[in-house]
């Protein structure tokens, strides 16, 4: 017969706890991670299929529809857990959108496509050009990312510029120019470093903002409103993400070439302060090394709350690290800038976060790729688990300093304590050399910290607010009054505008 132990033995235990860790409440929060709200399960592949995802998308079905690097567009049968060839001899397809059972879009390197299946075998038959009216002069970088649908049917794409890491073809498609070939990255054809759109009344493809390096990834907001990341490189000192609106440019030079009325100069002989002039500042940037080297593509959680907390916050993908990222949005002076946050860290989330999607019942299917650089192959999803962890909902810039919501009450013992915080700001260099170190970095310090009487809310009164700086937010062992430990103790505020 098994023996237990005595109830003096117990209490022995117990009291060895309490030593160890300080508390009982602290006992229970070392085992509190974010296993315990969240899982990631890998998606079995079909044999030979090398899964470098391009896109992803569910048909009305249910079924799942990917693109592949190499080509392929496969279905997966969540219930069956059986795959299918769709379509393939694509070239390199970095999105899909699923128009019904039997149709999608793809853009691929060349075009936006139409594939169908007329005959409902599952299997496609009808390739169709929607456009390819834009240029290509071979050069290896010279991705194509979308597409995706707005509320009208338009569908919006972006392209790559191309790299000084390659030439160009002999033959190419589309105007040839030279004034931007100098430089790290560059536009020989139009209209290489665009967002493009396709209007579905006139069915043109039109050129609808400048200015990008290598945006691989589109997406809209709970308020229709276009966001578009970019990565570090030259005129990026560090990733950015862009609310993208019409005529607009986004810094980076090289596709200046091809906007109506630009003057026939080198796009790389203007000086940088008149260029800084004239771009749009990101809404986020992502600090590098902290939190993302290359992020991928934005998400909205349309999920009502199946996916946890985050309902209506937009969820962005990244490549070099285990994890997704969090982007904590809000309007200052009629302009989009906010803050991001890690997700997903200890999940057992691979590398190489490439395309992202929900499903009906609410988890977050991710599409991995490396295509060359840093990342991993496959598909998994992620599945919450019902509970809610604390996390910070909302980062809100004060004309003081910052406010920020959490998902939990937090115990006001500990988080009214100023030394739990440590805050830092520092910009990134907008110029030509690649990326940026931080510069002009200084610790802020805090005035005040107050506790919501409810637990919800902490606010910072800080000695000094500077726009153009990002905000860098570390924190202690935040926990709730029962144990419940922070998930994430950094967030970086992007700060543009200062609330007036």
């Amino acid at each position: 017969m098994k023996k237990h132990p005595s109830f003096p033995q117990l209490l022995s235990f117990l009291f060895v706890g309490y030593l160890l860790f300080g508390s009982f409440n602290d006992c229970f929060a070392q085992r509190d991670t974010i296993t315990n709200y969240y899982e990631t399960e890998q998606i079995k592949l079909p044999k030979g299929l090398r899964a470098e995802t391009g896109g992803m998308d569910f048909m009305p079905d249910g079924r799942l529809v990917a693109c592949f690097h190499l080509g392929e567009v496969m279905t997966y049968n969540p219930k069956t857990k059986t795959w299918k060839k769709f379509a393939e001899g694509l070239h390199d397809p970095l999105g899909v959108v699923a128009v019904s059972n039997s149709e999608i879009l793809v853009v691929q390197r060349p075009e936006m496509t139409r594939i169908k299946d007329t005959n409902a075998d599952g299997v496609a038959d009808v390739y169709e050009t929607i456009t390819d009216d834009f240029g290509m002069s071979g050069n290896y970088h010279e991705f194509a990312f979308g597409p995706l649908k707005d509320k009208e049917g338009n569908l919006f794409m972006a392209l790559n510029v191309a790299s000084n890491g390659a030439g160009i073809r002999p033959e190419i498609r589309g105007q040839y120019d030279s004034l931007s070939r100098e430089g790290r990255m560059y536009s020989c054809v139009p209209y290489r470093g665009w967002v493009m759109k396709y209007n579905v009344k006139t069915k043109k493809l039109e050129p609808y903002a400048s200015g990008f390096r290598s945006p691989n990834g589109l997406g809209f907001d709970a308020k229709g409103r276009l966001f578009v990341s970019d990565n570090q490189g030259d005129w990026r000192g560090t990733s950015p993400l862009y609310h993208v609106e019409k005529g607009r440019f986004y810094g980076h030079v090289a596709s200046l070439i091809w906007q109506e009325g630009f003057p026939r100069v080198k796009p790389l002989s203007l000086p940088v302060a008149q260029l800084d002039s004239m771009r749009t500042r990101e809404s986020i940037a992502f600090p590098h090394t902290e939190i993302a080297h290359s992020p991928t593509q934005p998400l909205l959680d349309n999920t009502g709350g199946k996916f946890g907390p985050f309902a209506g916050q937009l969820f962005i993908g990244e490549m070099d690290y285990p994890r997704l990222v969090r982007l904590l949005m809000e309007e200052v002076n009629g302009q989009l800038q906010g803050a991001c946050v890690a997700f997903g860290d200890g999940t057992g989330l691979l590398k190489g976060n490439n395309r992202l999607v929900f499903d009906k019942n609410g988890d977050l299917w991710v599409g991995h790729n490396d295509h060359g650089w840093v990342g991993d192959e496959g598909l998994s999803r992620i599945h919450w688990k019902g509970k809610v962890p604390l996390d910070i909902i909302a980062m809100n810039l004060t004309t003081e300093g910052f406010e920020l919501t959490f998902s939990l009450p937090v115990d006001p013992k500990i988080a009214s304590n100023p030394e739990l915080y440590k805050f830092q700001r520092y910009y990134y260099k907008y110029h030509q050399p690649y990326g940026s170190p931080k510069t002009d970095v200084a610790d802020v310090a805090i005035k005040e910290v107050k506790v919501a009487p409810d637990g919800r809310k902490v606010t910072f009164k800080l000695a000094e607010l500077k726009a153009g700086y990002v905000y860098d937010l570390k924190m202690g062992e935040l926990q709730t009054p029962d144990g419940k430990l922070l998930m994430n103790r950094a967030v970086f505020y992007t700060l543009n505008q200062l609330k007036k």
